[in-house]
């Protein structure tokens, strides 16, 4: 397969910087869908019907990538922060509290189309007002489900995680090795390697991982 021919149907630099963990050229091409949930949608349902709709709305003649992140707490969907306000109030309602963190991942090559979702649960830390206040100020929040960034080192929301770290960052890179695999793209880096060197963590999930994404992908078309 043509390694130039990936494009990535995202204009998150979160994912492009783990996508490029991987060694392989490619571009980037933001989708710009409706992301408003459907009546009594479930959060699983809702994240991979919009990595799909980010998908087909990319043209391009090529092996094409789109993901979807959502945050999930009491059994509803936190997206994307629509100003400060919305963003303190998500940090208010997750402070000292668990959550979990869903990533789907949509593949599509000449027909052939892969699928996979990723979950993670996440605890966060019994941060302070002045500590939301002070994050929110900073404006990293914005396009960010929950409206945090796990990886911010100031702020540091989270106290514990269950599962992949990269997931909550927006790209599960070892979940993204198995579809490439599939379609026949050949990765020559140790991305397991690379993804907890690169993000400072030690991943105790990642065999596990990929010993499973090998029989749970399944073929769309």
């Amino acid at each position: 397969m043509n390694k130039q021919d990936l494009v990535l149907a995202s204009a998150s630099p979160r994912r492009r910087e783990l996508l490029g963990l991987f060694g392989l050229p490619f571009t980037c091409q933001s989708a710009d869908i409706d992301e408003s949930i459907l009546v009594g949608e479930d959060p699983t349902v809702y994240v991979q019907r919009l990595a799909k709709e980010k998908n087909e709305a990319v043209q391009a003649d090529a092996l094409v990538l789109s993901a979807d992140t959502i945050v999930a707490y009491n059994g509803s969907v936190m997206g994307k922060p629509s100003d400060a306000r919305e963003a303190a109030e998500m940090l208010a309602d997750l402070r000292g509290k668990d959550h979990r963190v869903y990533t789907a991942l949509y593949l599509r090559n000449n027909g052939q189309a892969l699928a996979d979702c990723c979950e993670t649960s996440v605890s966060m830390r019994p941060y302070t007002q002045a500590e939301v206040d002070a994050y929110v100020a900073s404006g990293d929040y914005q396009d960010k489900a929950g409206g945090y960034a796990i990886q911010h080192k100031d702020f540091h929301p989270v106290e514990g995680v269950d599962g992949c770290y990269a997931n909550v960052m927006g790209l599960p890179l070892c979940h993204l090795l198995c579809l490439l695999h599939q379609v026949g793209l050949r990765i020559d880096a140790d991305i397991p390697a690379l993804c907890q060197q690169h993000l400072g963590i030690q991943c105790e999930v990642f065999p596990n991982i990929l010993a499973r994404c090998d029989a749970d992908n399944r073929d769309l078309v």
